[in-house]
């Protein structure tokens, strides 16, 4: 229409002003422009729809044309790094990319068969920018290309070559508690992705991406200048790693050769499977010993500041505390030989002296559970055994399962054995320099040297109140045997009280308890003797008056 009214306001008004040329005039003209919009149409509905069969065409024959083939699957699935599972329809995206490129152009033909160029013009702008950017996007294709081909033969090489050297085996880590974890494949597929990191600042170049391209060019190049300080790090820490694990394995078995696991054996080490023998123990413990100077090295050829300076000195602090902790060891095994020959050396003097008897010296009864029966003409169990005289033992009727128990003797050998292994720990945490343990173990040991005096003084006070109740008892005596007993009881609550006050146990409540304990016999005493004694007291005191009324 706007082409109508164009051509008629062109024309002469004179032509105009004439009523039958114009009648003629309008109906040509108007039949030559609605014939040519016609066919604009037309041509415009024929150009769509060939364009759109084309499409469709190329499509279907994209599709089928990748669907034959696995190479598109196969390099998306690298590209993506999935493996097996659902794949992904690289067909489908290709084949609706070319057709919706190829329908752009159809769409924009047929604007222009409309004259529409209001319309067409943005779409042609549009292409235009497509047809420039799809030589950058071939380019960057190619490189990306080029990259997924380097790195694909890096990752086979590195993986076939490892796994020939069965480098798995001889760092012994082909157990089955690692699962699916494969250092073979996890190098490969890090040098895989390394490659494409690469390749990333060429492909964001080719595409032209300046805004992406810097950031990433910059972290690209602190890696690179932090890969040759990586580089060194690793082959440091698998030098170490190898060498220890070699040495780790010489000592082992050297060590199981020359017999120590049946020393382990004695304390609980290597009896069950799961647990490990002494050699294995102290072969980890030289292996350590080797990593952890590796470690170090290591951290230092890093040289991030951040990163190894904490880490070097909490393990050079870890190194400078091994050989404490290897004295403190020894120094504990050297007393704990010489506790056990001591404390059996101890046993066997006393045994051989007829120390095991101290139970009969100190007039205590047998530990032995039972129920006394005692034959005709047997002591009584009120009296204690005289020393040195023999004398028929009851007969004991078991009422409960005895529980084996240790001789005096070995009692004293074993006290001797804890006494030099808290002697032992308290040497051993001096050399480790720690102010709290040695603290602790001092304390312990004046205590236990304490209880120690405290036991010793009540045994002598025991000897003693039975050595004093069979002098009485045997003086024959009027009331001897009630004489023996106050003797007795009063000598073992007199020791009783000096132990508990040598142990430092509340030592003025002893002293309190003592006292009123004395004070309390006392009055008891003296109470006795006053109302036993009242009707002499009566009688004597009516002579005194009877006397002094007769002067």
């Amino acid at each position: 229409m706007t082409q109508i009214l164009s051509n008629i306001s062109s024309l002469d008004p004179l032509l105009l002003g004439q009523a039958g040329p114009v009648d003629g005039f309008f109906q040509s003209q108007l039949g030559v422009d609605l014939g040519v919009s016609v066919l604009g149409v037309i041509k415009a509905i024929l150009i769509f729809v060939i364009g759109w069969i084309i499409a469709t065409i190329i499509k279907s024959i994209i599709k089928k044309v990748l669907n034959s083939t696995d190479i598109d699957n196969k390099i998306a699935a690298a590209l993506t790094g999935q493996r097996g599972g659902e794949s992904i329809p690289v067909e489908s995206w290709i084949a609706n990319l070319v057709f919706w490129l190829i329908m752009l152009f159809v769409i924009i033909a047929a604007l222009n068969a409309l004259e529409l160029q209001a319309v067409s013009a943005p779409l042609n702008t549009l292409l235009d920018e497509i047809a420039g950017f799809i030589p950058r996007l071939l380019g960057a294709a190619f490189l990306l290309a080029i990259a997924w081909l380097v790195a694909t033969i890096v990752k086979t090489i590195v993986t076939r070559g490892l796994g020939a050297l069965n480098i798995e085996q001889r760092l012994g880590l082909t157990s089955a508690d690692t699962g699916d974890f494969s250092i073979t494949d996890t190098l490969g597929n890090a040098l895989y992705w390394f490659i494409f990191l690469l390749f990333l600042p060429a492909i964001l170049n080719a595409l032209e991406l300046n805004g992406t391209l810097q950031p990433i060019q910059g972290m690209l190049d602190e890696i690179l200048a932090l890969l040759p300080n990586i580089l060194g790090a690793i082959i440091i820490a698998a030098v170490f790693w190898f060498v220890a694990n070699i040495v780790k394995r010489i000592v082992s078995n050297l060590l199981s050769a020359t017999g120590v696991d049946n020393i382990g054996r004695k304390f609980g080490l290597g009896r069950t499977a799961g647990s490990q023998s002494l050699s294995s123990i102290i072969g980890t413990i030289v292996f350590v010993l080797i990593l952890i100077p590796g470690i170090i090295s290591a951290l230092e050829q890093l040289q991030i500041a951040a990163i190894s300076d904490p880490a070097t000195d909490m393990l050079n602090q870890v190194l400078d505390f091994v050989p404490k902790l290897f004295a403190a060891g020894v120094v504990l095994a050297l007393f704990y030989v010489a506790g056990k020959f001591v404390s059996e050396f101890v046993s066997n003097i006393l045994a051989n002296i007829g120390f095991n008897n101290l139970g009969q010296w100190l007039g205590l009864s047998s530990t032995t559970t039972g129920t006394d029966v005692p034959p005709p003409g047997a002591q009584p169990l009120d009296q204690p055994i005289e020393l040195g005289v023999g004398s028929e033992q009851p007969t004991k009727i078991q009422t409960e399962p005895t529980v084996s128990s240790k001789s005096p003797s070995e009692l004293v050998g074993l006290i001797c054995w804890i006494a030099i292994m808290l002697v032992a720990a308290l040497t051993a945490v001096d050399i480790l320099r720690i102010p709290a343990l040695t603290d602790v173990f001092r304390v312990i040991l004046a205590i236990a040297g304490q209880v120690l005096i405290g036991v010793l003084v009540f045994a002598i006070g025991l000897y003693l109140a039975n050595l004093a109740f069979n002098l009485i008892l045997s003086s024959g005596t009027t009331q001897s045997r009630l004489l023996a007993q106050s003797a007795r009881i009063a000598i073992i609550t007199l020791v009783g009280a000096m132990a508990l006050n040598r142990m430092g146990i509340a030592p003025n409540i002893v002293n309190l308890a003592f006292g009123l304990i004395l004070g309390g016999i006392a009055v008891a005493i003296a109470l006795a003797f006053g109302l036993g004694g009242r009707e002499v007291a009566r009688e004597e005191l009516r002579s005194w008056v009877g006397s002094f009324k007769g002067k």
